[in-house]
């Protein structure tokens, strides 16, 4: 079952949103707000396949599309608008649900401003809108540099988030192989990480004899949602 619905940015501005959701499936009392990548958006197969999926398996699911995304744009804003975007999600989803657990997340960029939003306060203050009300994140392909400069770290504010942190990463992602995040992961207070052996950015295998990729993300989605039951439960 999918709600589609908008949410206000400001009086004039609104970007959609999809809440799913499966009746068949026991209900396991969490909700995840997934984001999604630098170029592609909520509607696009590696999303779907994931709201779906985890729904599935009985962890609500609620997706987006950032501002520039709603408007057609291919350059993402700026890391403090998308902040701002994924805030007001945030805010729009606890008020759908109020006392249900929250956690956040998303595929590349959008788990990256999803780490950057639980790790800082938002402006003001407001701690309704902040990590206070976030159970947990998860990160699927966590973008730790640019591929082909890994001088240009994206972790400092990643060991400031005191709630639980999934990360699952390919072994051989050109945005952050798993020797690479293994060092920044130590420093993190309480986080996992999930390596896919062999994997890339998009959390699959490109030898022969590797998985389908169906298989790869059913085995994904089922850590997500096992581990969102462990930090919930």
């Amino acid at each position: 079952m999918i709600d589609r619905f908008s949410i206000a940015l400001d009086p004039t501005v609104a970007i959609s949103a999809s809440a799913y959701a499966d009746p068949a499936a026991t209900d396991i009392g969490a909700t995840l707000v997934l984001a999604h990548g630098a170029g592609a958006g909520q509607t696009s197969p590696f999303m779907v396949s994931f709201a779906e999926g985890l729904a599935a398996r009985g962890l609500s699911v609620v997706t987006f599309n950032f501002l520039y995304t709603e408007q057609g744009r291919r350059a993402p804003d700026r890391a403090p608008k998308l902040e701002t975007c994924y805030r007001a999600v945030v805010a729009s989803v606890r008020a759908r649900g109020p006392g249900r657990p929250l956690l956040i997340g998303g595929k590349s960029m959008g788990g990256r401003i999803a780490t950057q939003i639980a790790a800082e306060p938002p402006p003001g203050g407001d701690i309704a809108l902040g990590a206070a009300q976030v159970a947990g994140v998860v990160a699927l392909g966590y973008p730790l540099h640019p591929p082909g400069r890994p001088d240009k770290l994206r972790d400092t504010h990643l060991p400031r988030i005191s709630v639980p942190v999934l990360i699952v990463q390919g072994a051989r992602d050109p945005f952050g192989t798993e020797a690479e995040l293994r060092p920044v992961v130590a420093r993190m207070a309480r986080a996992t990480l999930h390596v896919i052996d062999g994997g890339d950015h998009s959390l699959s295998i490109r030898r022969k004899s590797a998985p389908s990729k169906d298989v790869i993300y059913a085995g994904i989605m089922d850590t997500v949602v096992g581990w969102v039951g462990g930090v919930v439960g």
